[in-house]
């Protein structure tokens, strides 16, 4: 155990190691006299779950589930006692790993499929649920020698159809990637083996071909003065295999089997090296990729660009910062290993949209085999693979028509198009094309081109992009007027004065937002579609709004700035606070939160007593609503003015002893602190709650003071009290 937690504690000094040990304790009470396949104690399993967790940065909670999974399902111990001794939030985790325990996705039974419904009502409340089970999986995989024949198959199976995608879903490819080759060398055995060979052969030579590049191009780097790390990256067994079988490639053709990545600090160096990389290299036309501009659902950013060596042979180059890198190992975990647990709700709610479509599904189908079978076709099918009449193999998103494959052709073949081809038989144009497809375009010099509903038809951006750029270029000056016309009739439809919600900066602030070059692209757009008008509305609505609020902002702050040049006080009414742009403003300071000299502050503009400085990080300011937000006002410490004497509370939690408080005064008087009030409560498990009220000068004094207090005999815990 002691390993364990020095383990633990080695990658984050913060952890409650108590709370962890406890878990660990009864996690191997629980499991006594149960063994693994391997012969070894069943503790083996959650502690080394438990430790991938910690790897992945993930929090204490997580961590103790990790070490739990197993105890309610697989001993005596009770959902009762879990949430007894170890909370709310760690039962929760348990019991959704718990419901996953016997998912077999292979077999049509309802049951099976109702099982992973409920995994994914438990990822919804918690996407920790489905990280904890990642890491389950991946520990019975590294171990999965063990198991007979049958289940081997069936856990690798499972694991590359299942919870590799999942794990490529949260953008955790350090966890798909090693699922994958352990799975491929279950179910391809003779192939990895030979795979294998072929590139130990090769290693030493494309290790010195690499090193040649690294030196190379950290030589050209160095002119740069910016800091970077540049290393050699190996391509995963899976990544390799799934391009040999699905692209029909021979080891040899495989680009970025040869690769380097550049580690940097911001985007602005990422775009700078590759600005040395092409000068340095001849890029293959058709092989760079921009996914910080453009990010992949799962979090992924970084610069692909695939270059000719010296000697003609192709390589690839990956450039990202080092945040991107955390990201790109880690996924959603990184989340909580970037930021310490602090979590960007509104980038994690981007990143499981599919999640929650999965969860539409969940509530719209009432037959759970068919919910199985459209979640697997999102988890699995991101892509399909056609073919020209000349054999080359071409690449378009999962659910693309012939359209589709016209534009990825050329632009002029997708503009002619009129009808196609699949494996010699006429189709549709909106025919969904499948893996394997033979596909042939029939043009027509005559053709008008394409039409609005192709939009709707086209499933890939480039081709959807050309649609509307034919369209704008070839009825731009008709579609402005009437798309001109559309949106005034629309506005007045929904009860708005077009007069007053249209003006030119206004309008010129949606096209902006919506990514048209002009109003007059804008106007365009809608004058022949017609399906960006509500989008338009909702935001000329939203700047109008923002504006008027903007001007009663303003106007708030006149009448204060009048107000208050009409006091005459000798004082200085600011109390060491200057407002940005306002003179002689009545000020008051928040009594929740008792800022002072060294605090961030804002300014919050109440009705009838002034304006009101709390500090920045006031729980106050968090409850209010975005129309009272509109109240607040810049404002920062005047550093030329002498600072008075401010009153903030000091809150301790310490074992309940005779002198506690002498000492706690004893440290006060010492550094020349007034204390003004006190306020304590004696606990029932023989500790104290108290609240002290000093007098300080800034928050450096407070500092100081915390740091005093910490080092009284039995404290627990001191901290600044906050509403």
């Amino acid at each position: 155990m002691n390993e364990f937690l020095d383990y633990i504690a080695s990658l984050n000094p913060n952890y409650d190691l108590e709370g962890i040990k406890k878990a660990y304790e009864t996690a191997e009470k629980m499991h006594k006299g149960q063994f693994r396949k391997s012969g070894e104690p069943y503790i083996i399993h959650p502690v080394e779950t438990a430790k991938i967790l910690a790897g992945l940065g993930m929090d204490e909670q997580t961590i103790i589930a990790g070490l739990l999974h197993d105890v309610v399902e697989d001993t005596e111990y009770t959902e009762e006692q879990l949430k007894a001794e170890f909370g709310e939030e760690v039962a929760l985790l348990v019991d959704g790993v718990t419901k996953l325990g016997n998912l077999v996705f292979e077999t049509k039974e309802d049951a099976q499929a109702e099982n992973l419904r409920k995994m994914f009502l438990a990822m919804s409340k918690d996407i920790r649920v489905l990280i904890i089970k990642l890491a389950d999986r991946l520990h019975n995989m590294r171990t999965i020698n063990y198991m007979s024949p049958e289940k081997i198959r069936e856990k690798s199976k499972e694991t590359l159809e299942i919870y590799a995608p999942l794990a490529s879903r949260l953008g955790m490819f350090g966890i798909k990637f090693e699922l994958e080759d352990i799975a491929l060398k279950q179910l391809e055995p003779e192939f990895y083996k030979k795979l294998s060979q072929q590139i130990h052969q090769r290693k030493e030579q494309r290790d010195a071909y690499i090193k040649k590049i690294i030196e190379k191009l950290s030589e050209a780097l160095d002119k740069l003065n910016i800091h970077y790390e540049v290393k050699g990256r190996s391509k995963h067994f899976y990544s390799i295999y799934r391009k040999m079988r699905d692209k029909h490639k021979q080891l040899d053709e495989i680009f970025d089997l040869t690769a380097v990545r550049v580690l940097v600090d911001t985007v602005k160096d990422c775009y700078a090296v590759l600005g040395v990389v092409h000068t340095m290299w001849r890029p293959i036309p058709g092989r760079f990729k921009d996914y910080i501009a453009m990010p992949k659902s799962n979090m992924y950013q970084s610069l692909h660009t695939t270059v000719f060596g010296k000697d003609g042979l192709p390589f690839e180059i990956q450039i990202r910062t080092y945040e991107m890198h955390q990201i790109a190992e880690y996924g959603i975990a990184a989340h909580w290993k970037y930021k310490e647990g602090i979590h960007d709700g509104q980038n994690e709610e981007e990143k499981l949209s599919w999640l929650r479509q999965t969860l539409e599904w969940n509530r719209d189908m009432d037959n759970p085999k068919n919910f199985m079978e459209t979640l697997k076709m999102d988890l699995f099918s991101n892509q399909v693979y056609v073919f020209t009449p000349a054999g080359k193999v071409i690449e378009l998103p999962a659910g693309s028509t012939p359209i589709d494959f016209a534009y990825k052709i050329h632009s002029d073949v997708g503009a002619k198009c009129i009808g196609a081809k699949i494996n010699g038989k006429m189709v549709p144009i909106d025919h969904v094309l499948e893996n394997g497809n033979i596909v042939e375009i029939i043009t027509s010099p005559n053709s008008k081109g394409p039409s609005i509903d192709w939009l709707k038809i086209a499933k890939s951006s480039n081709a959807r992009n050309k649609i509307r750029q034919w369209l704008k270029k070839e009825n731009k000056s008709e579609n402005v007027e009437k798309g001109k016309a559309m949106l005034d009739r629309y506005i007045r439809r929904k009860g708005y004065d077009p007069q007053q919600i249209i003006k030119t900066q206004r309008i010129n602030r949606v096209a902006k937002e919506l990514k048209c070059s002009s109003a007059e692209d804008l106007y365009s757009s809608i004058g022949y579609g017609g399906t960006l008008m509500s989008k338009v509305l909702d935001l000329l609505v939203k700047f109008y709004e923002e504006e008027k609020k903007s001007e009663q902002k303003k106007s708030e702050i006149k009448n204060f700035e009048s107000k208050s040049s009409s006091v005459k006080k000798k004082v200085d009414n600011t109390g060491g606070v200057s407002v940005k742009g306002v003179d002689n403003l009545l000020i008051r300071f928040a009594k929740c939160c008792n800022p002072v000299p060294g605090d961030e502050i804002i300014g919050f503009i109440t009705k009838g007593r002034g304006l009101s400085i709390h500090r920045a990080d006031c729980s106050n300011l968090a409850s209010l609503s975005e129309e009272e937000k509109q109240r607040f006002i810049e404002v920062e410490w005047d550093v030329e003015k002498e600072f008075r004497s401010f009153e903030t509370d000091i809150t301790l939690l310490a074992e309940d002893r005779k002198g506690l408080f002498a000492n706690i005064s004893k440290i006060c008087e010492d550094m020349d602190v007034h204390i003004t009030g006190v306020m304590g409560k004696s606990n029932s498990d023989n500790t104290a709650n108290i609240t002290i009220t000093v007098q300080i000068s800034n928050v450096n004094q407070i500092a100081q003071l915390i740091r005093r207090l910490k080092s009284v005999e039995g404290m627990i815990e001191v901290h600044r009290g906050n509403s």
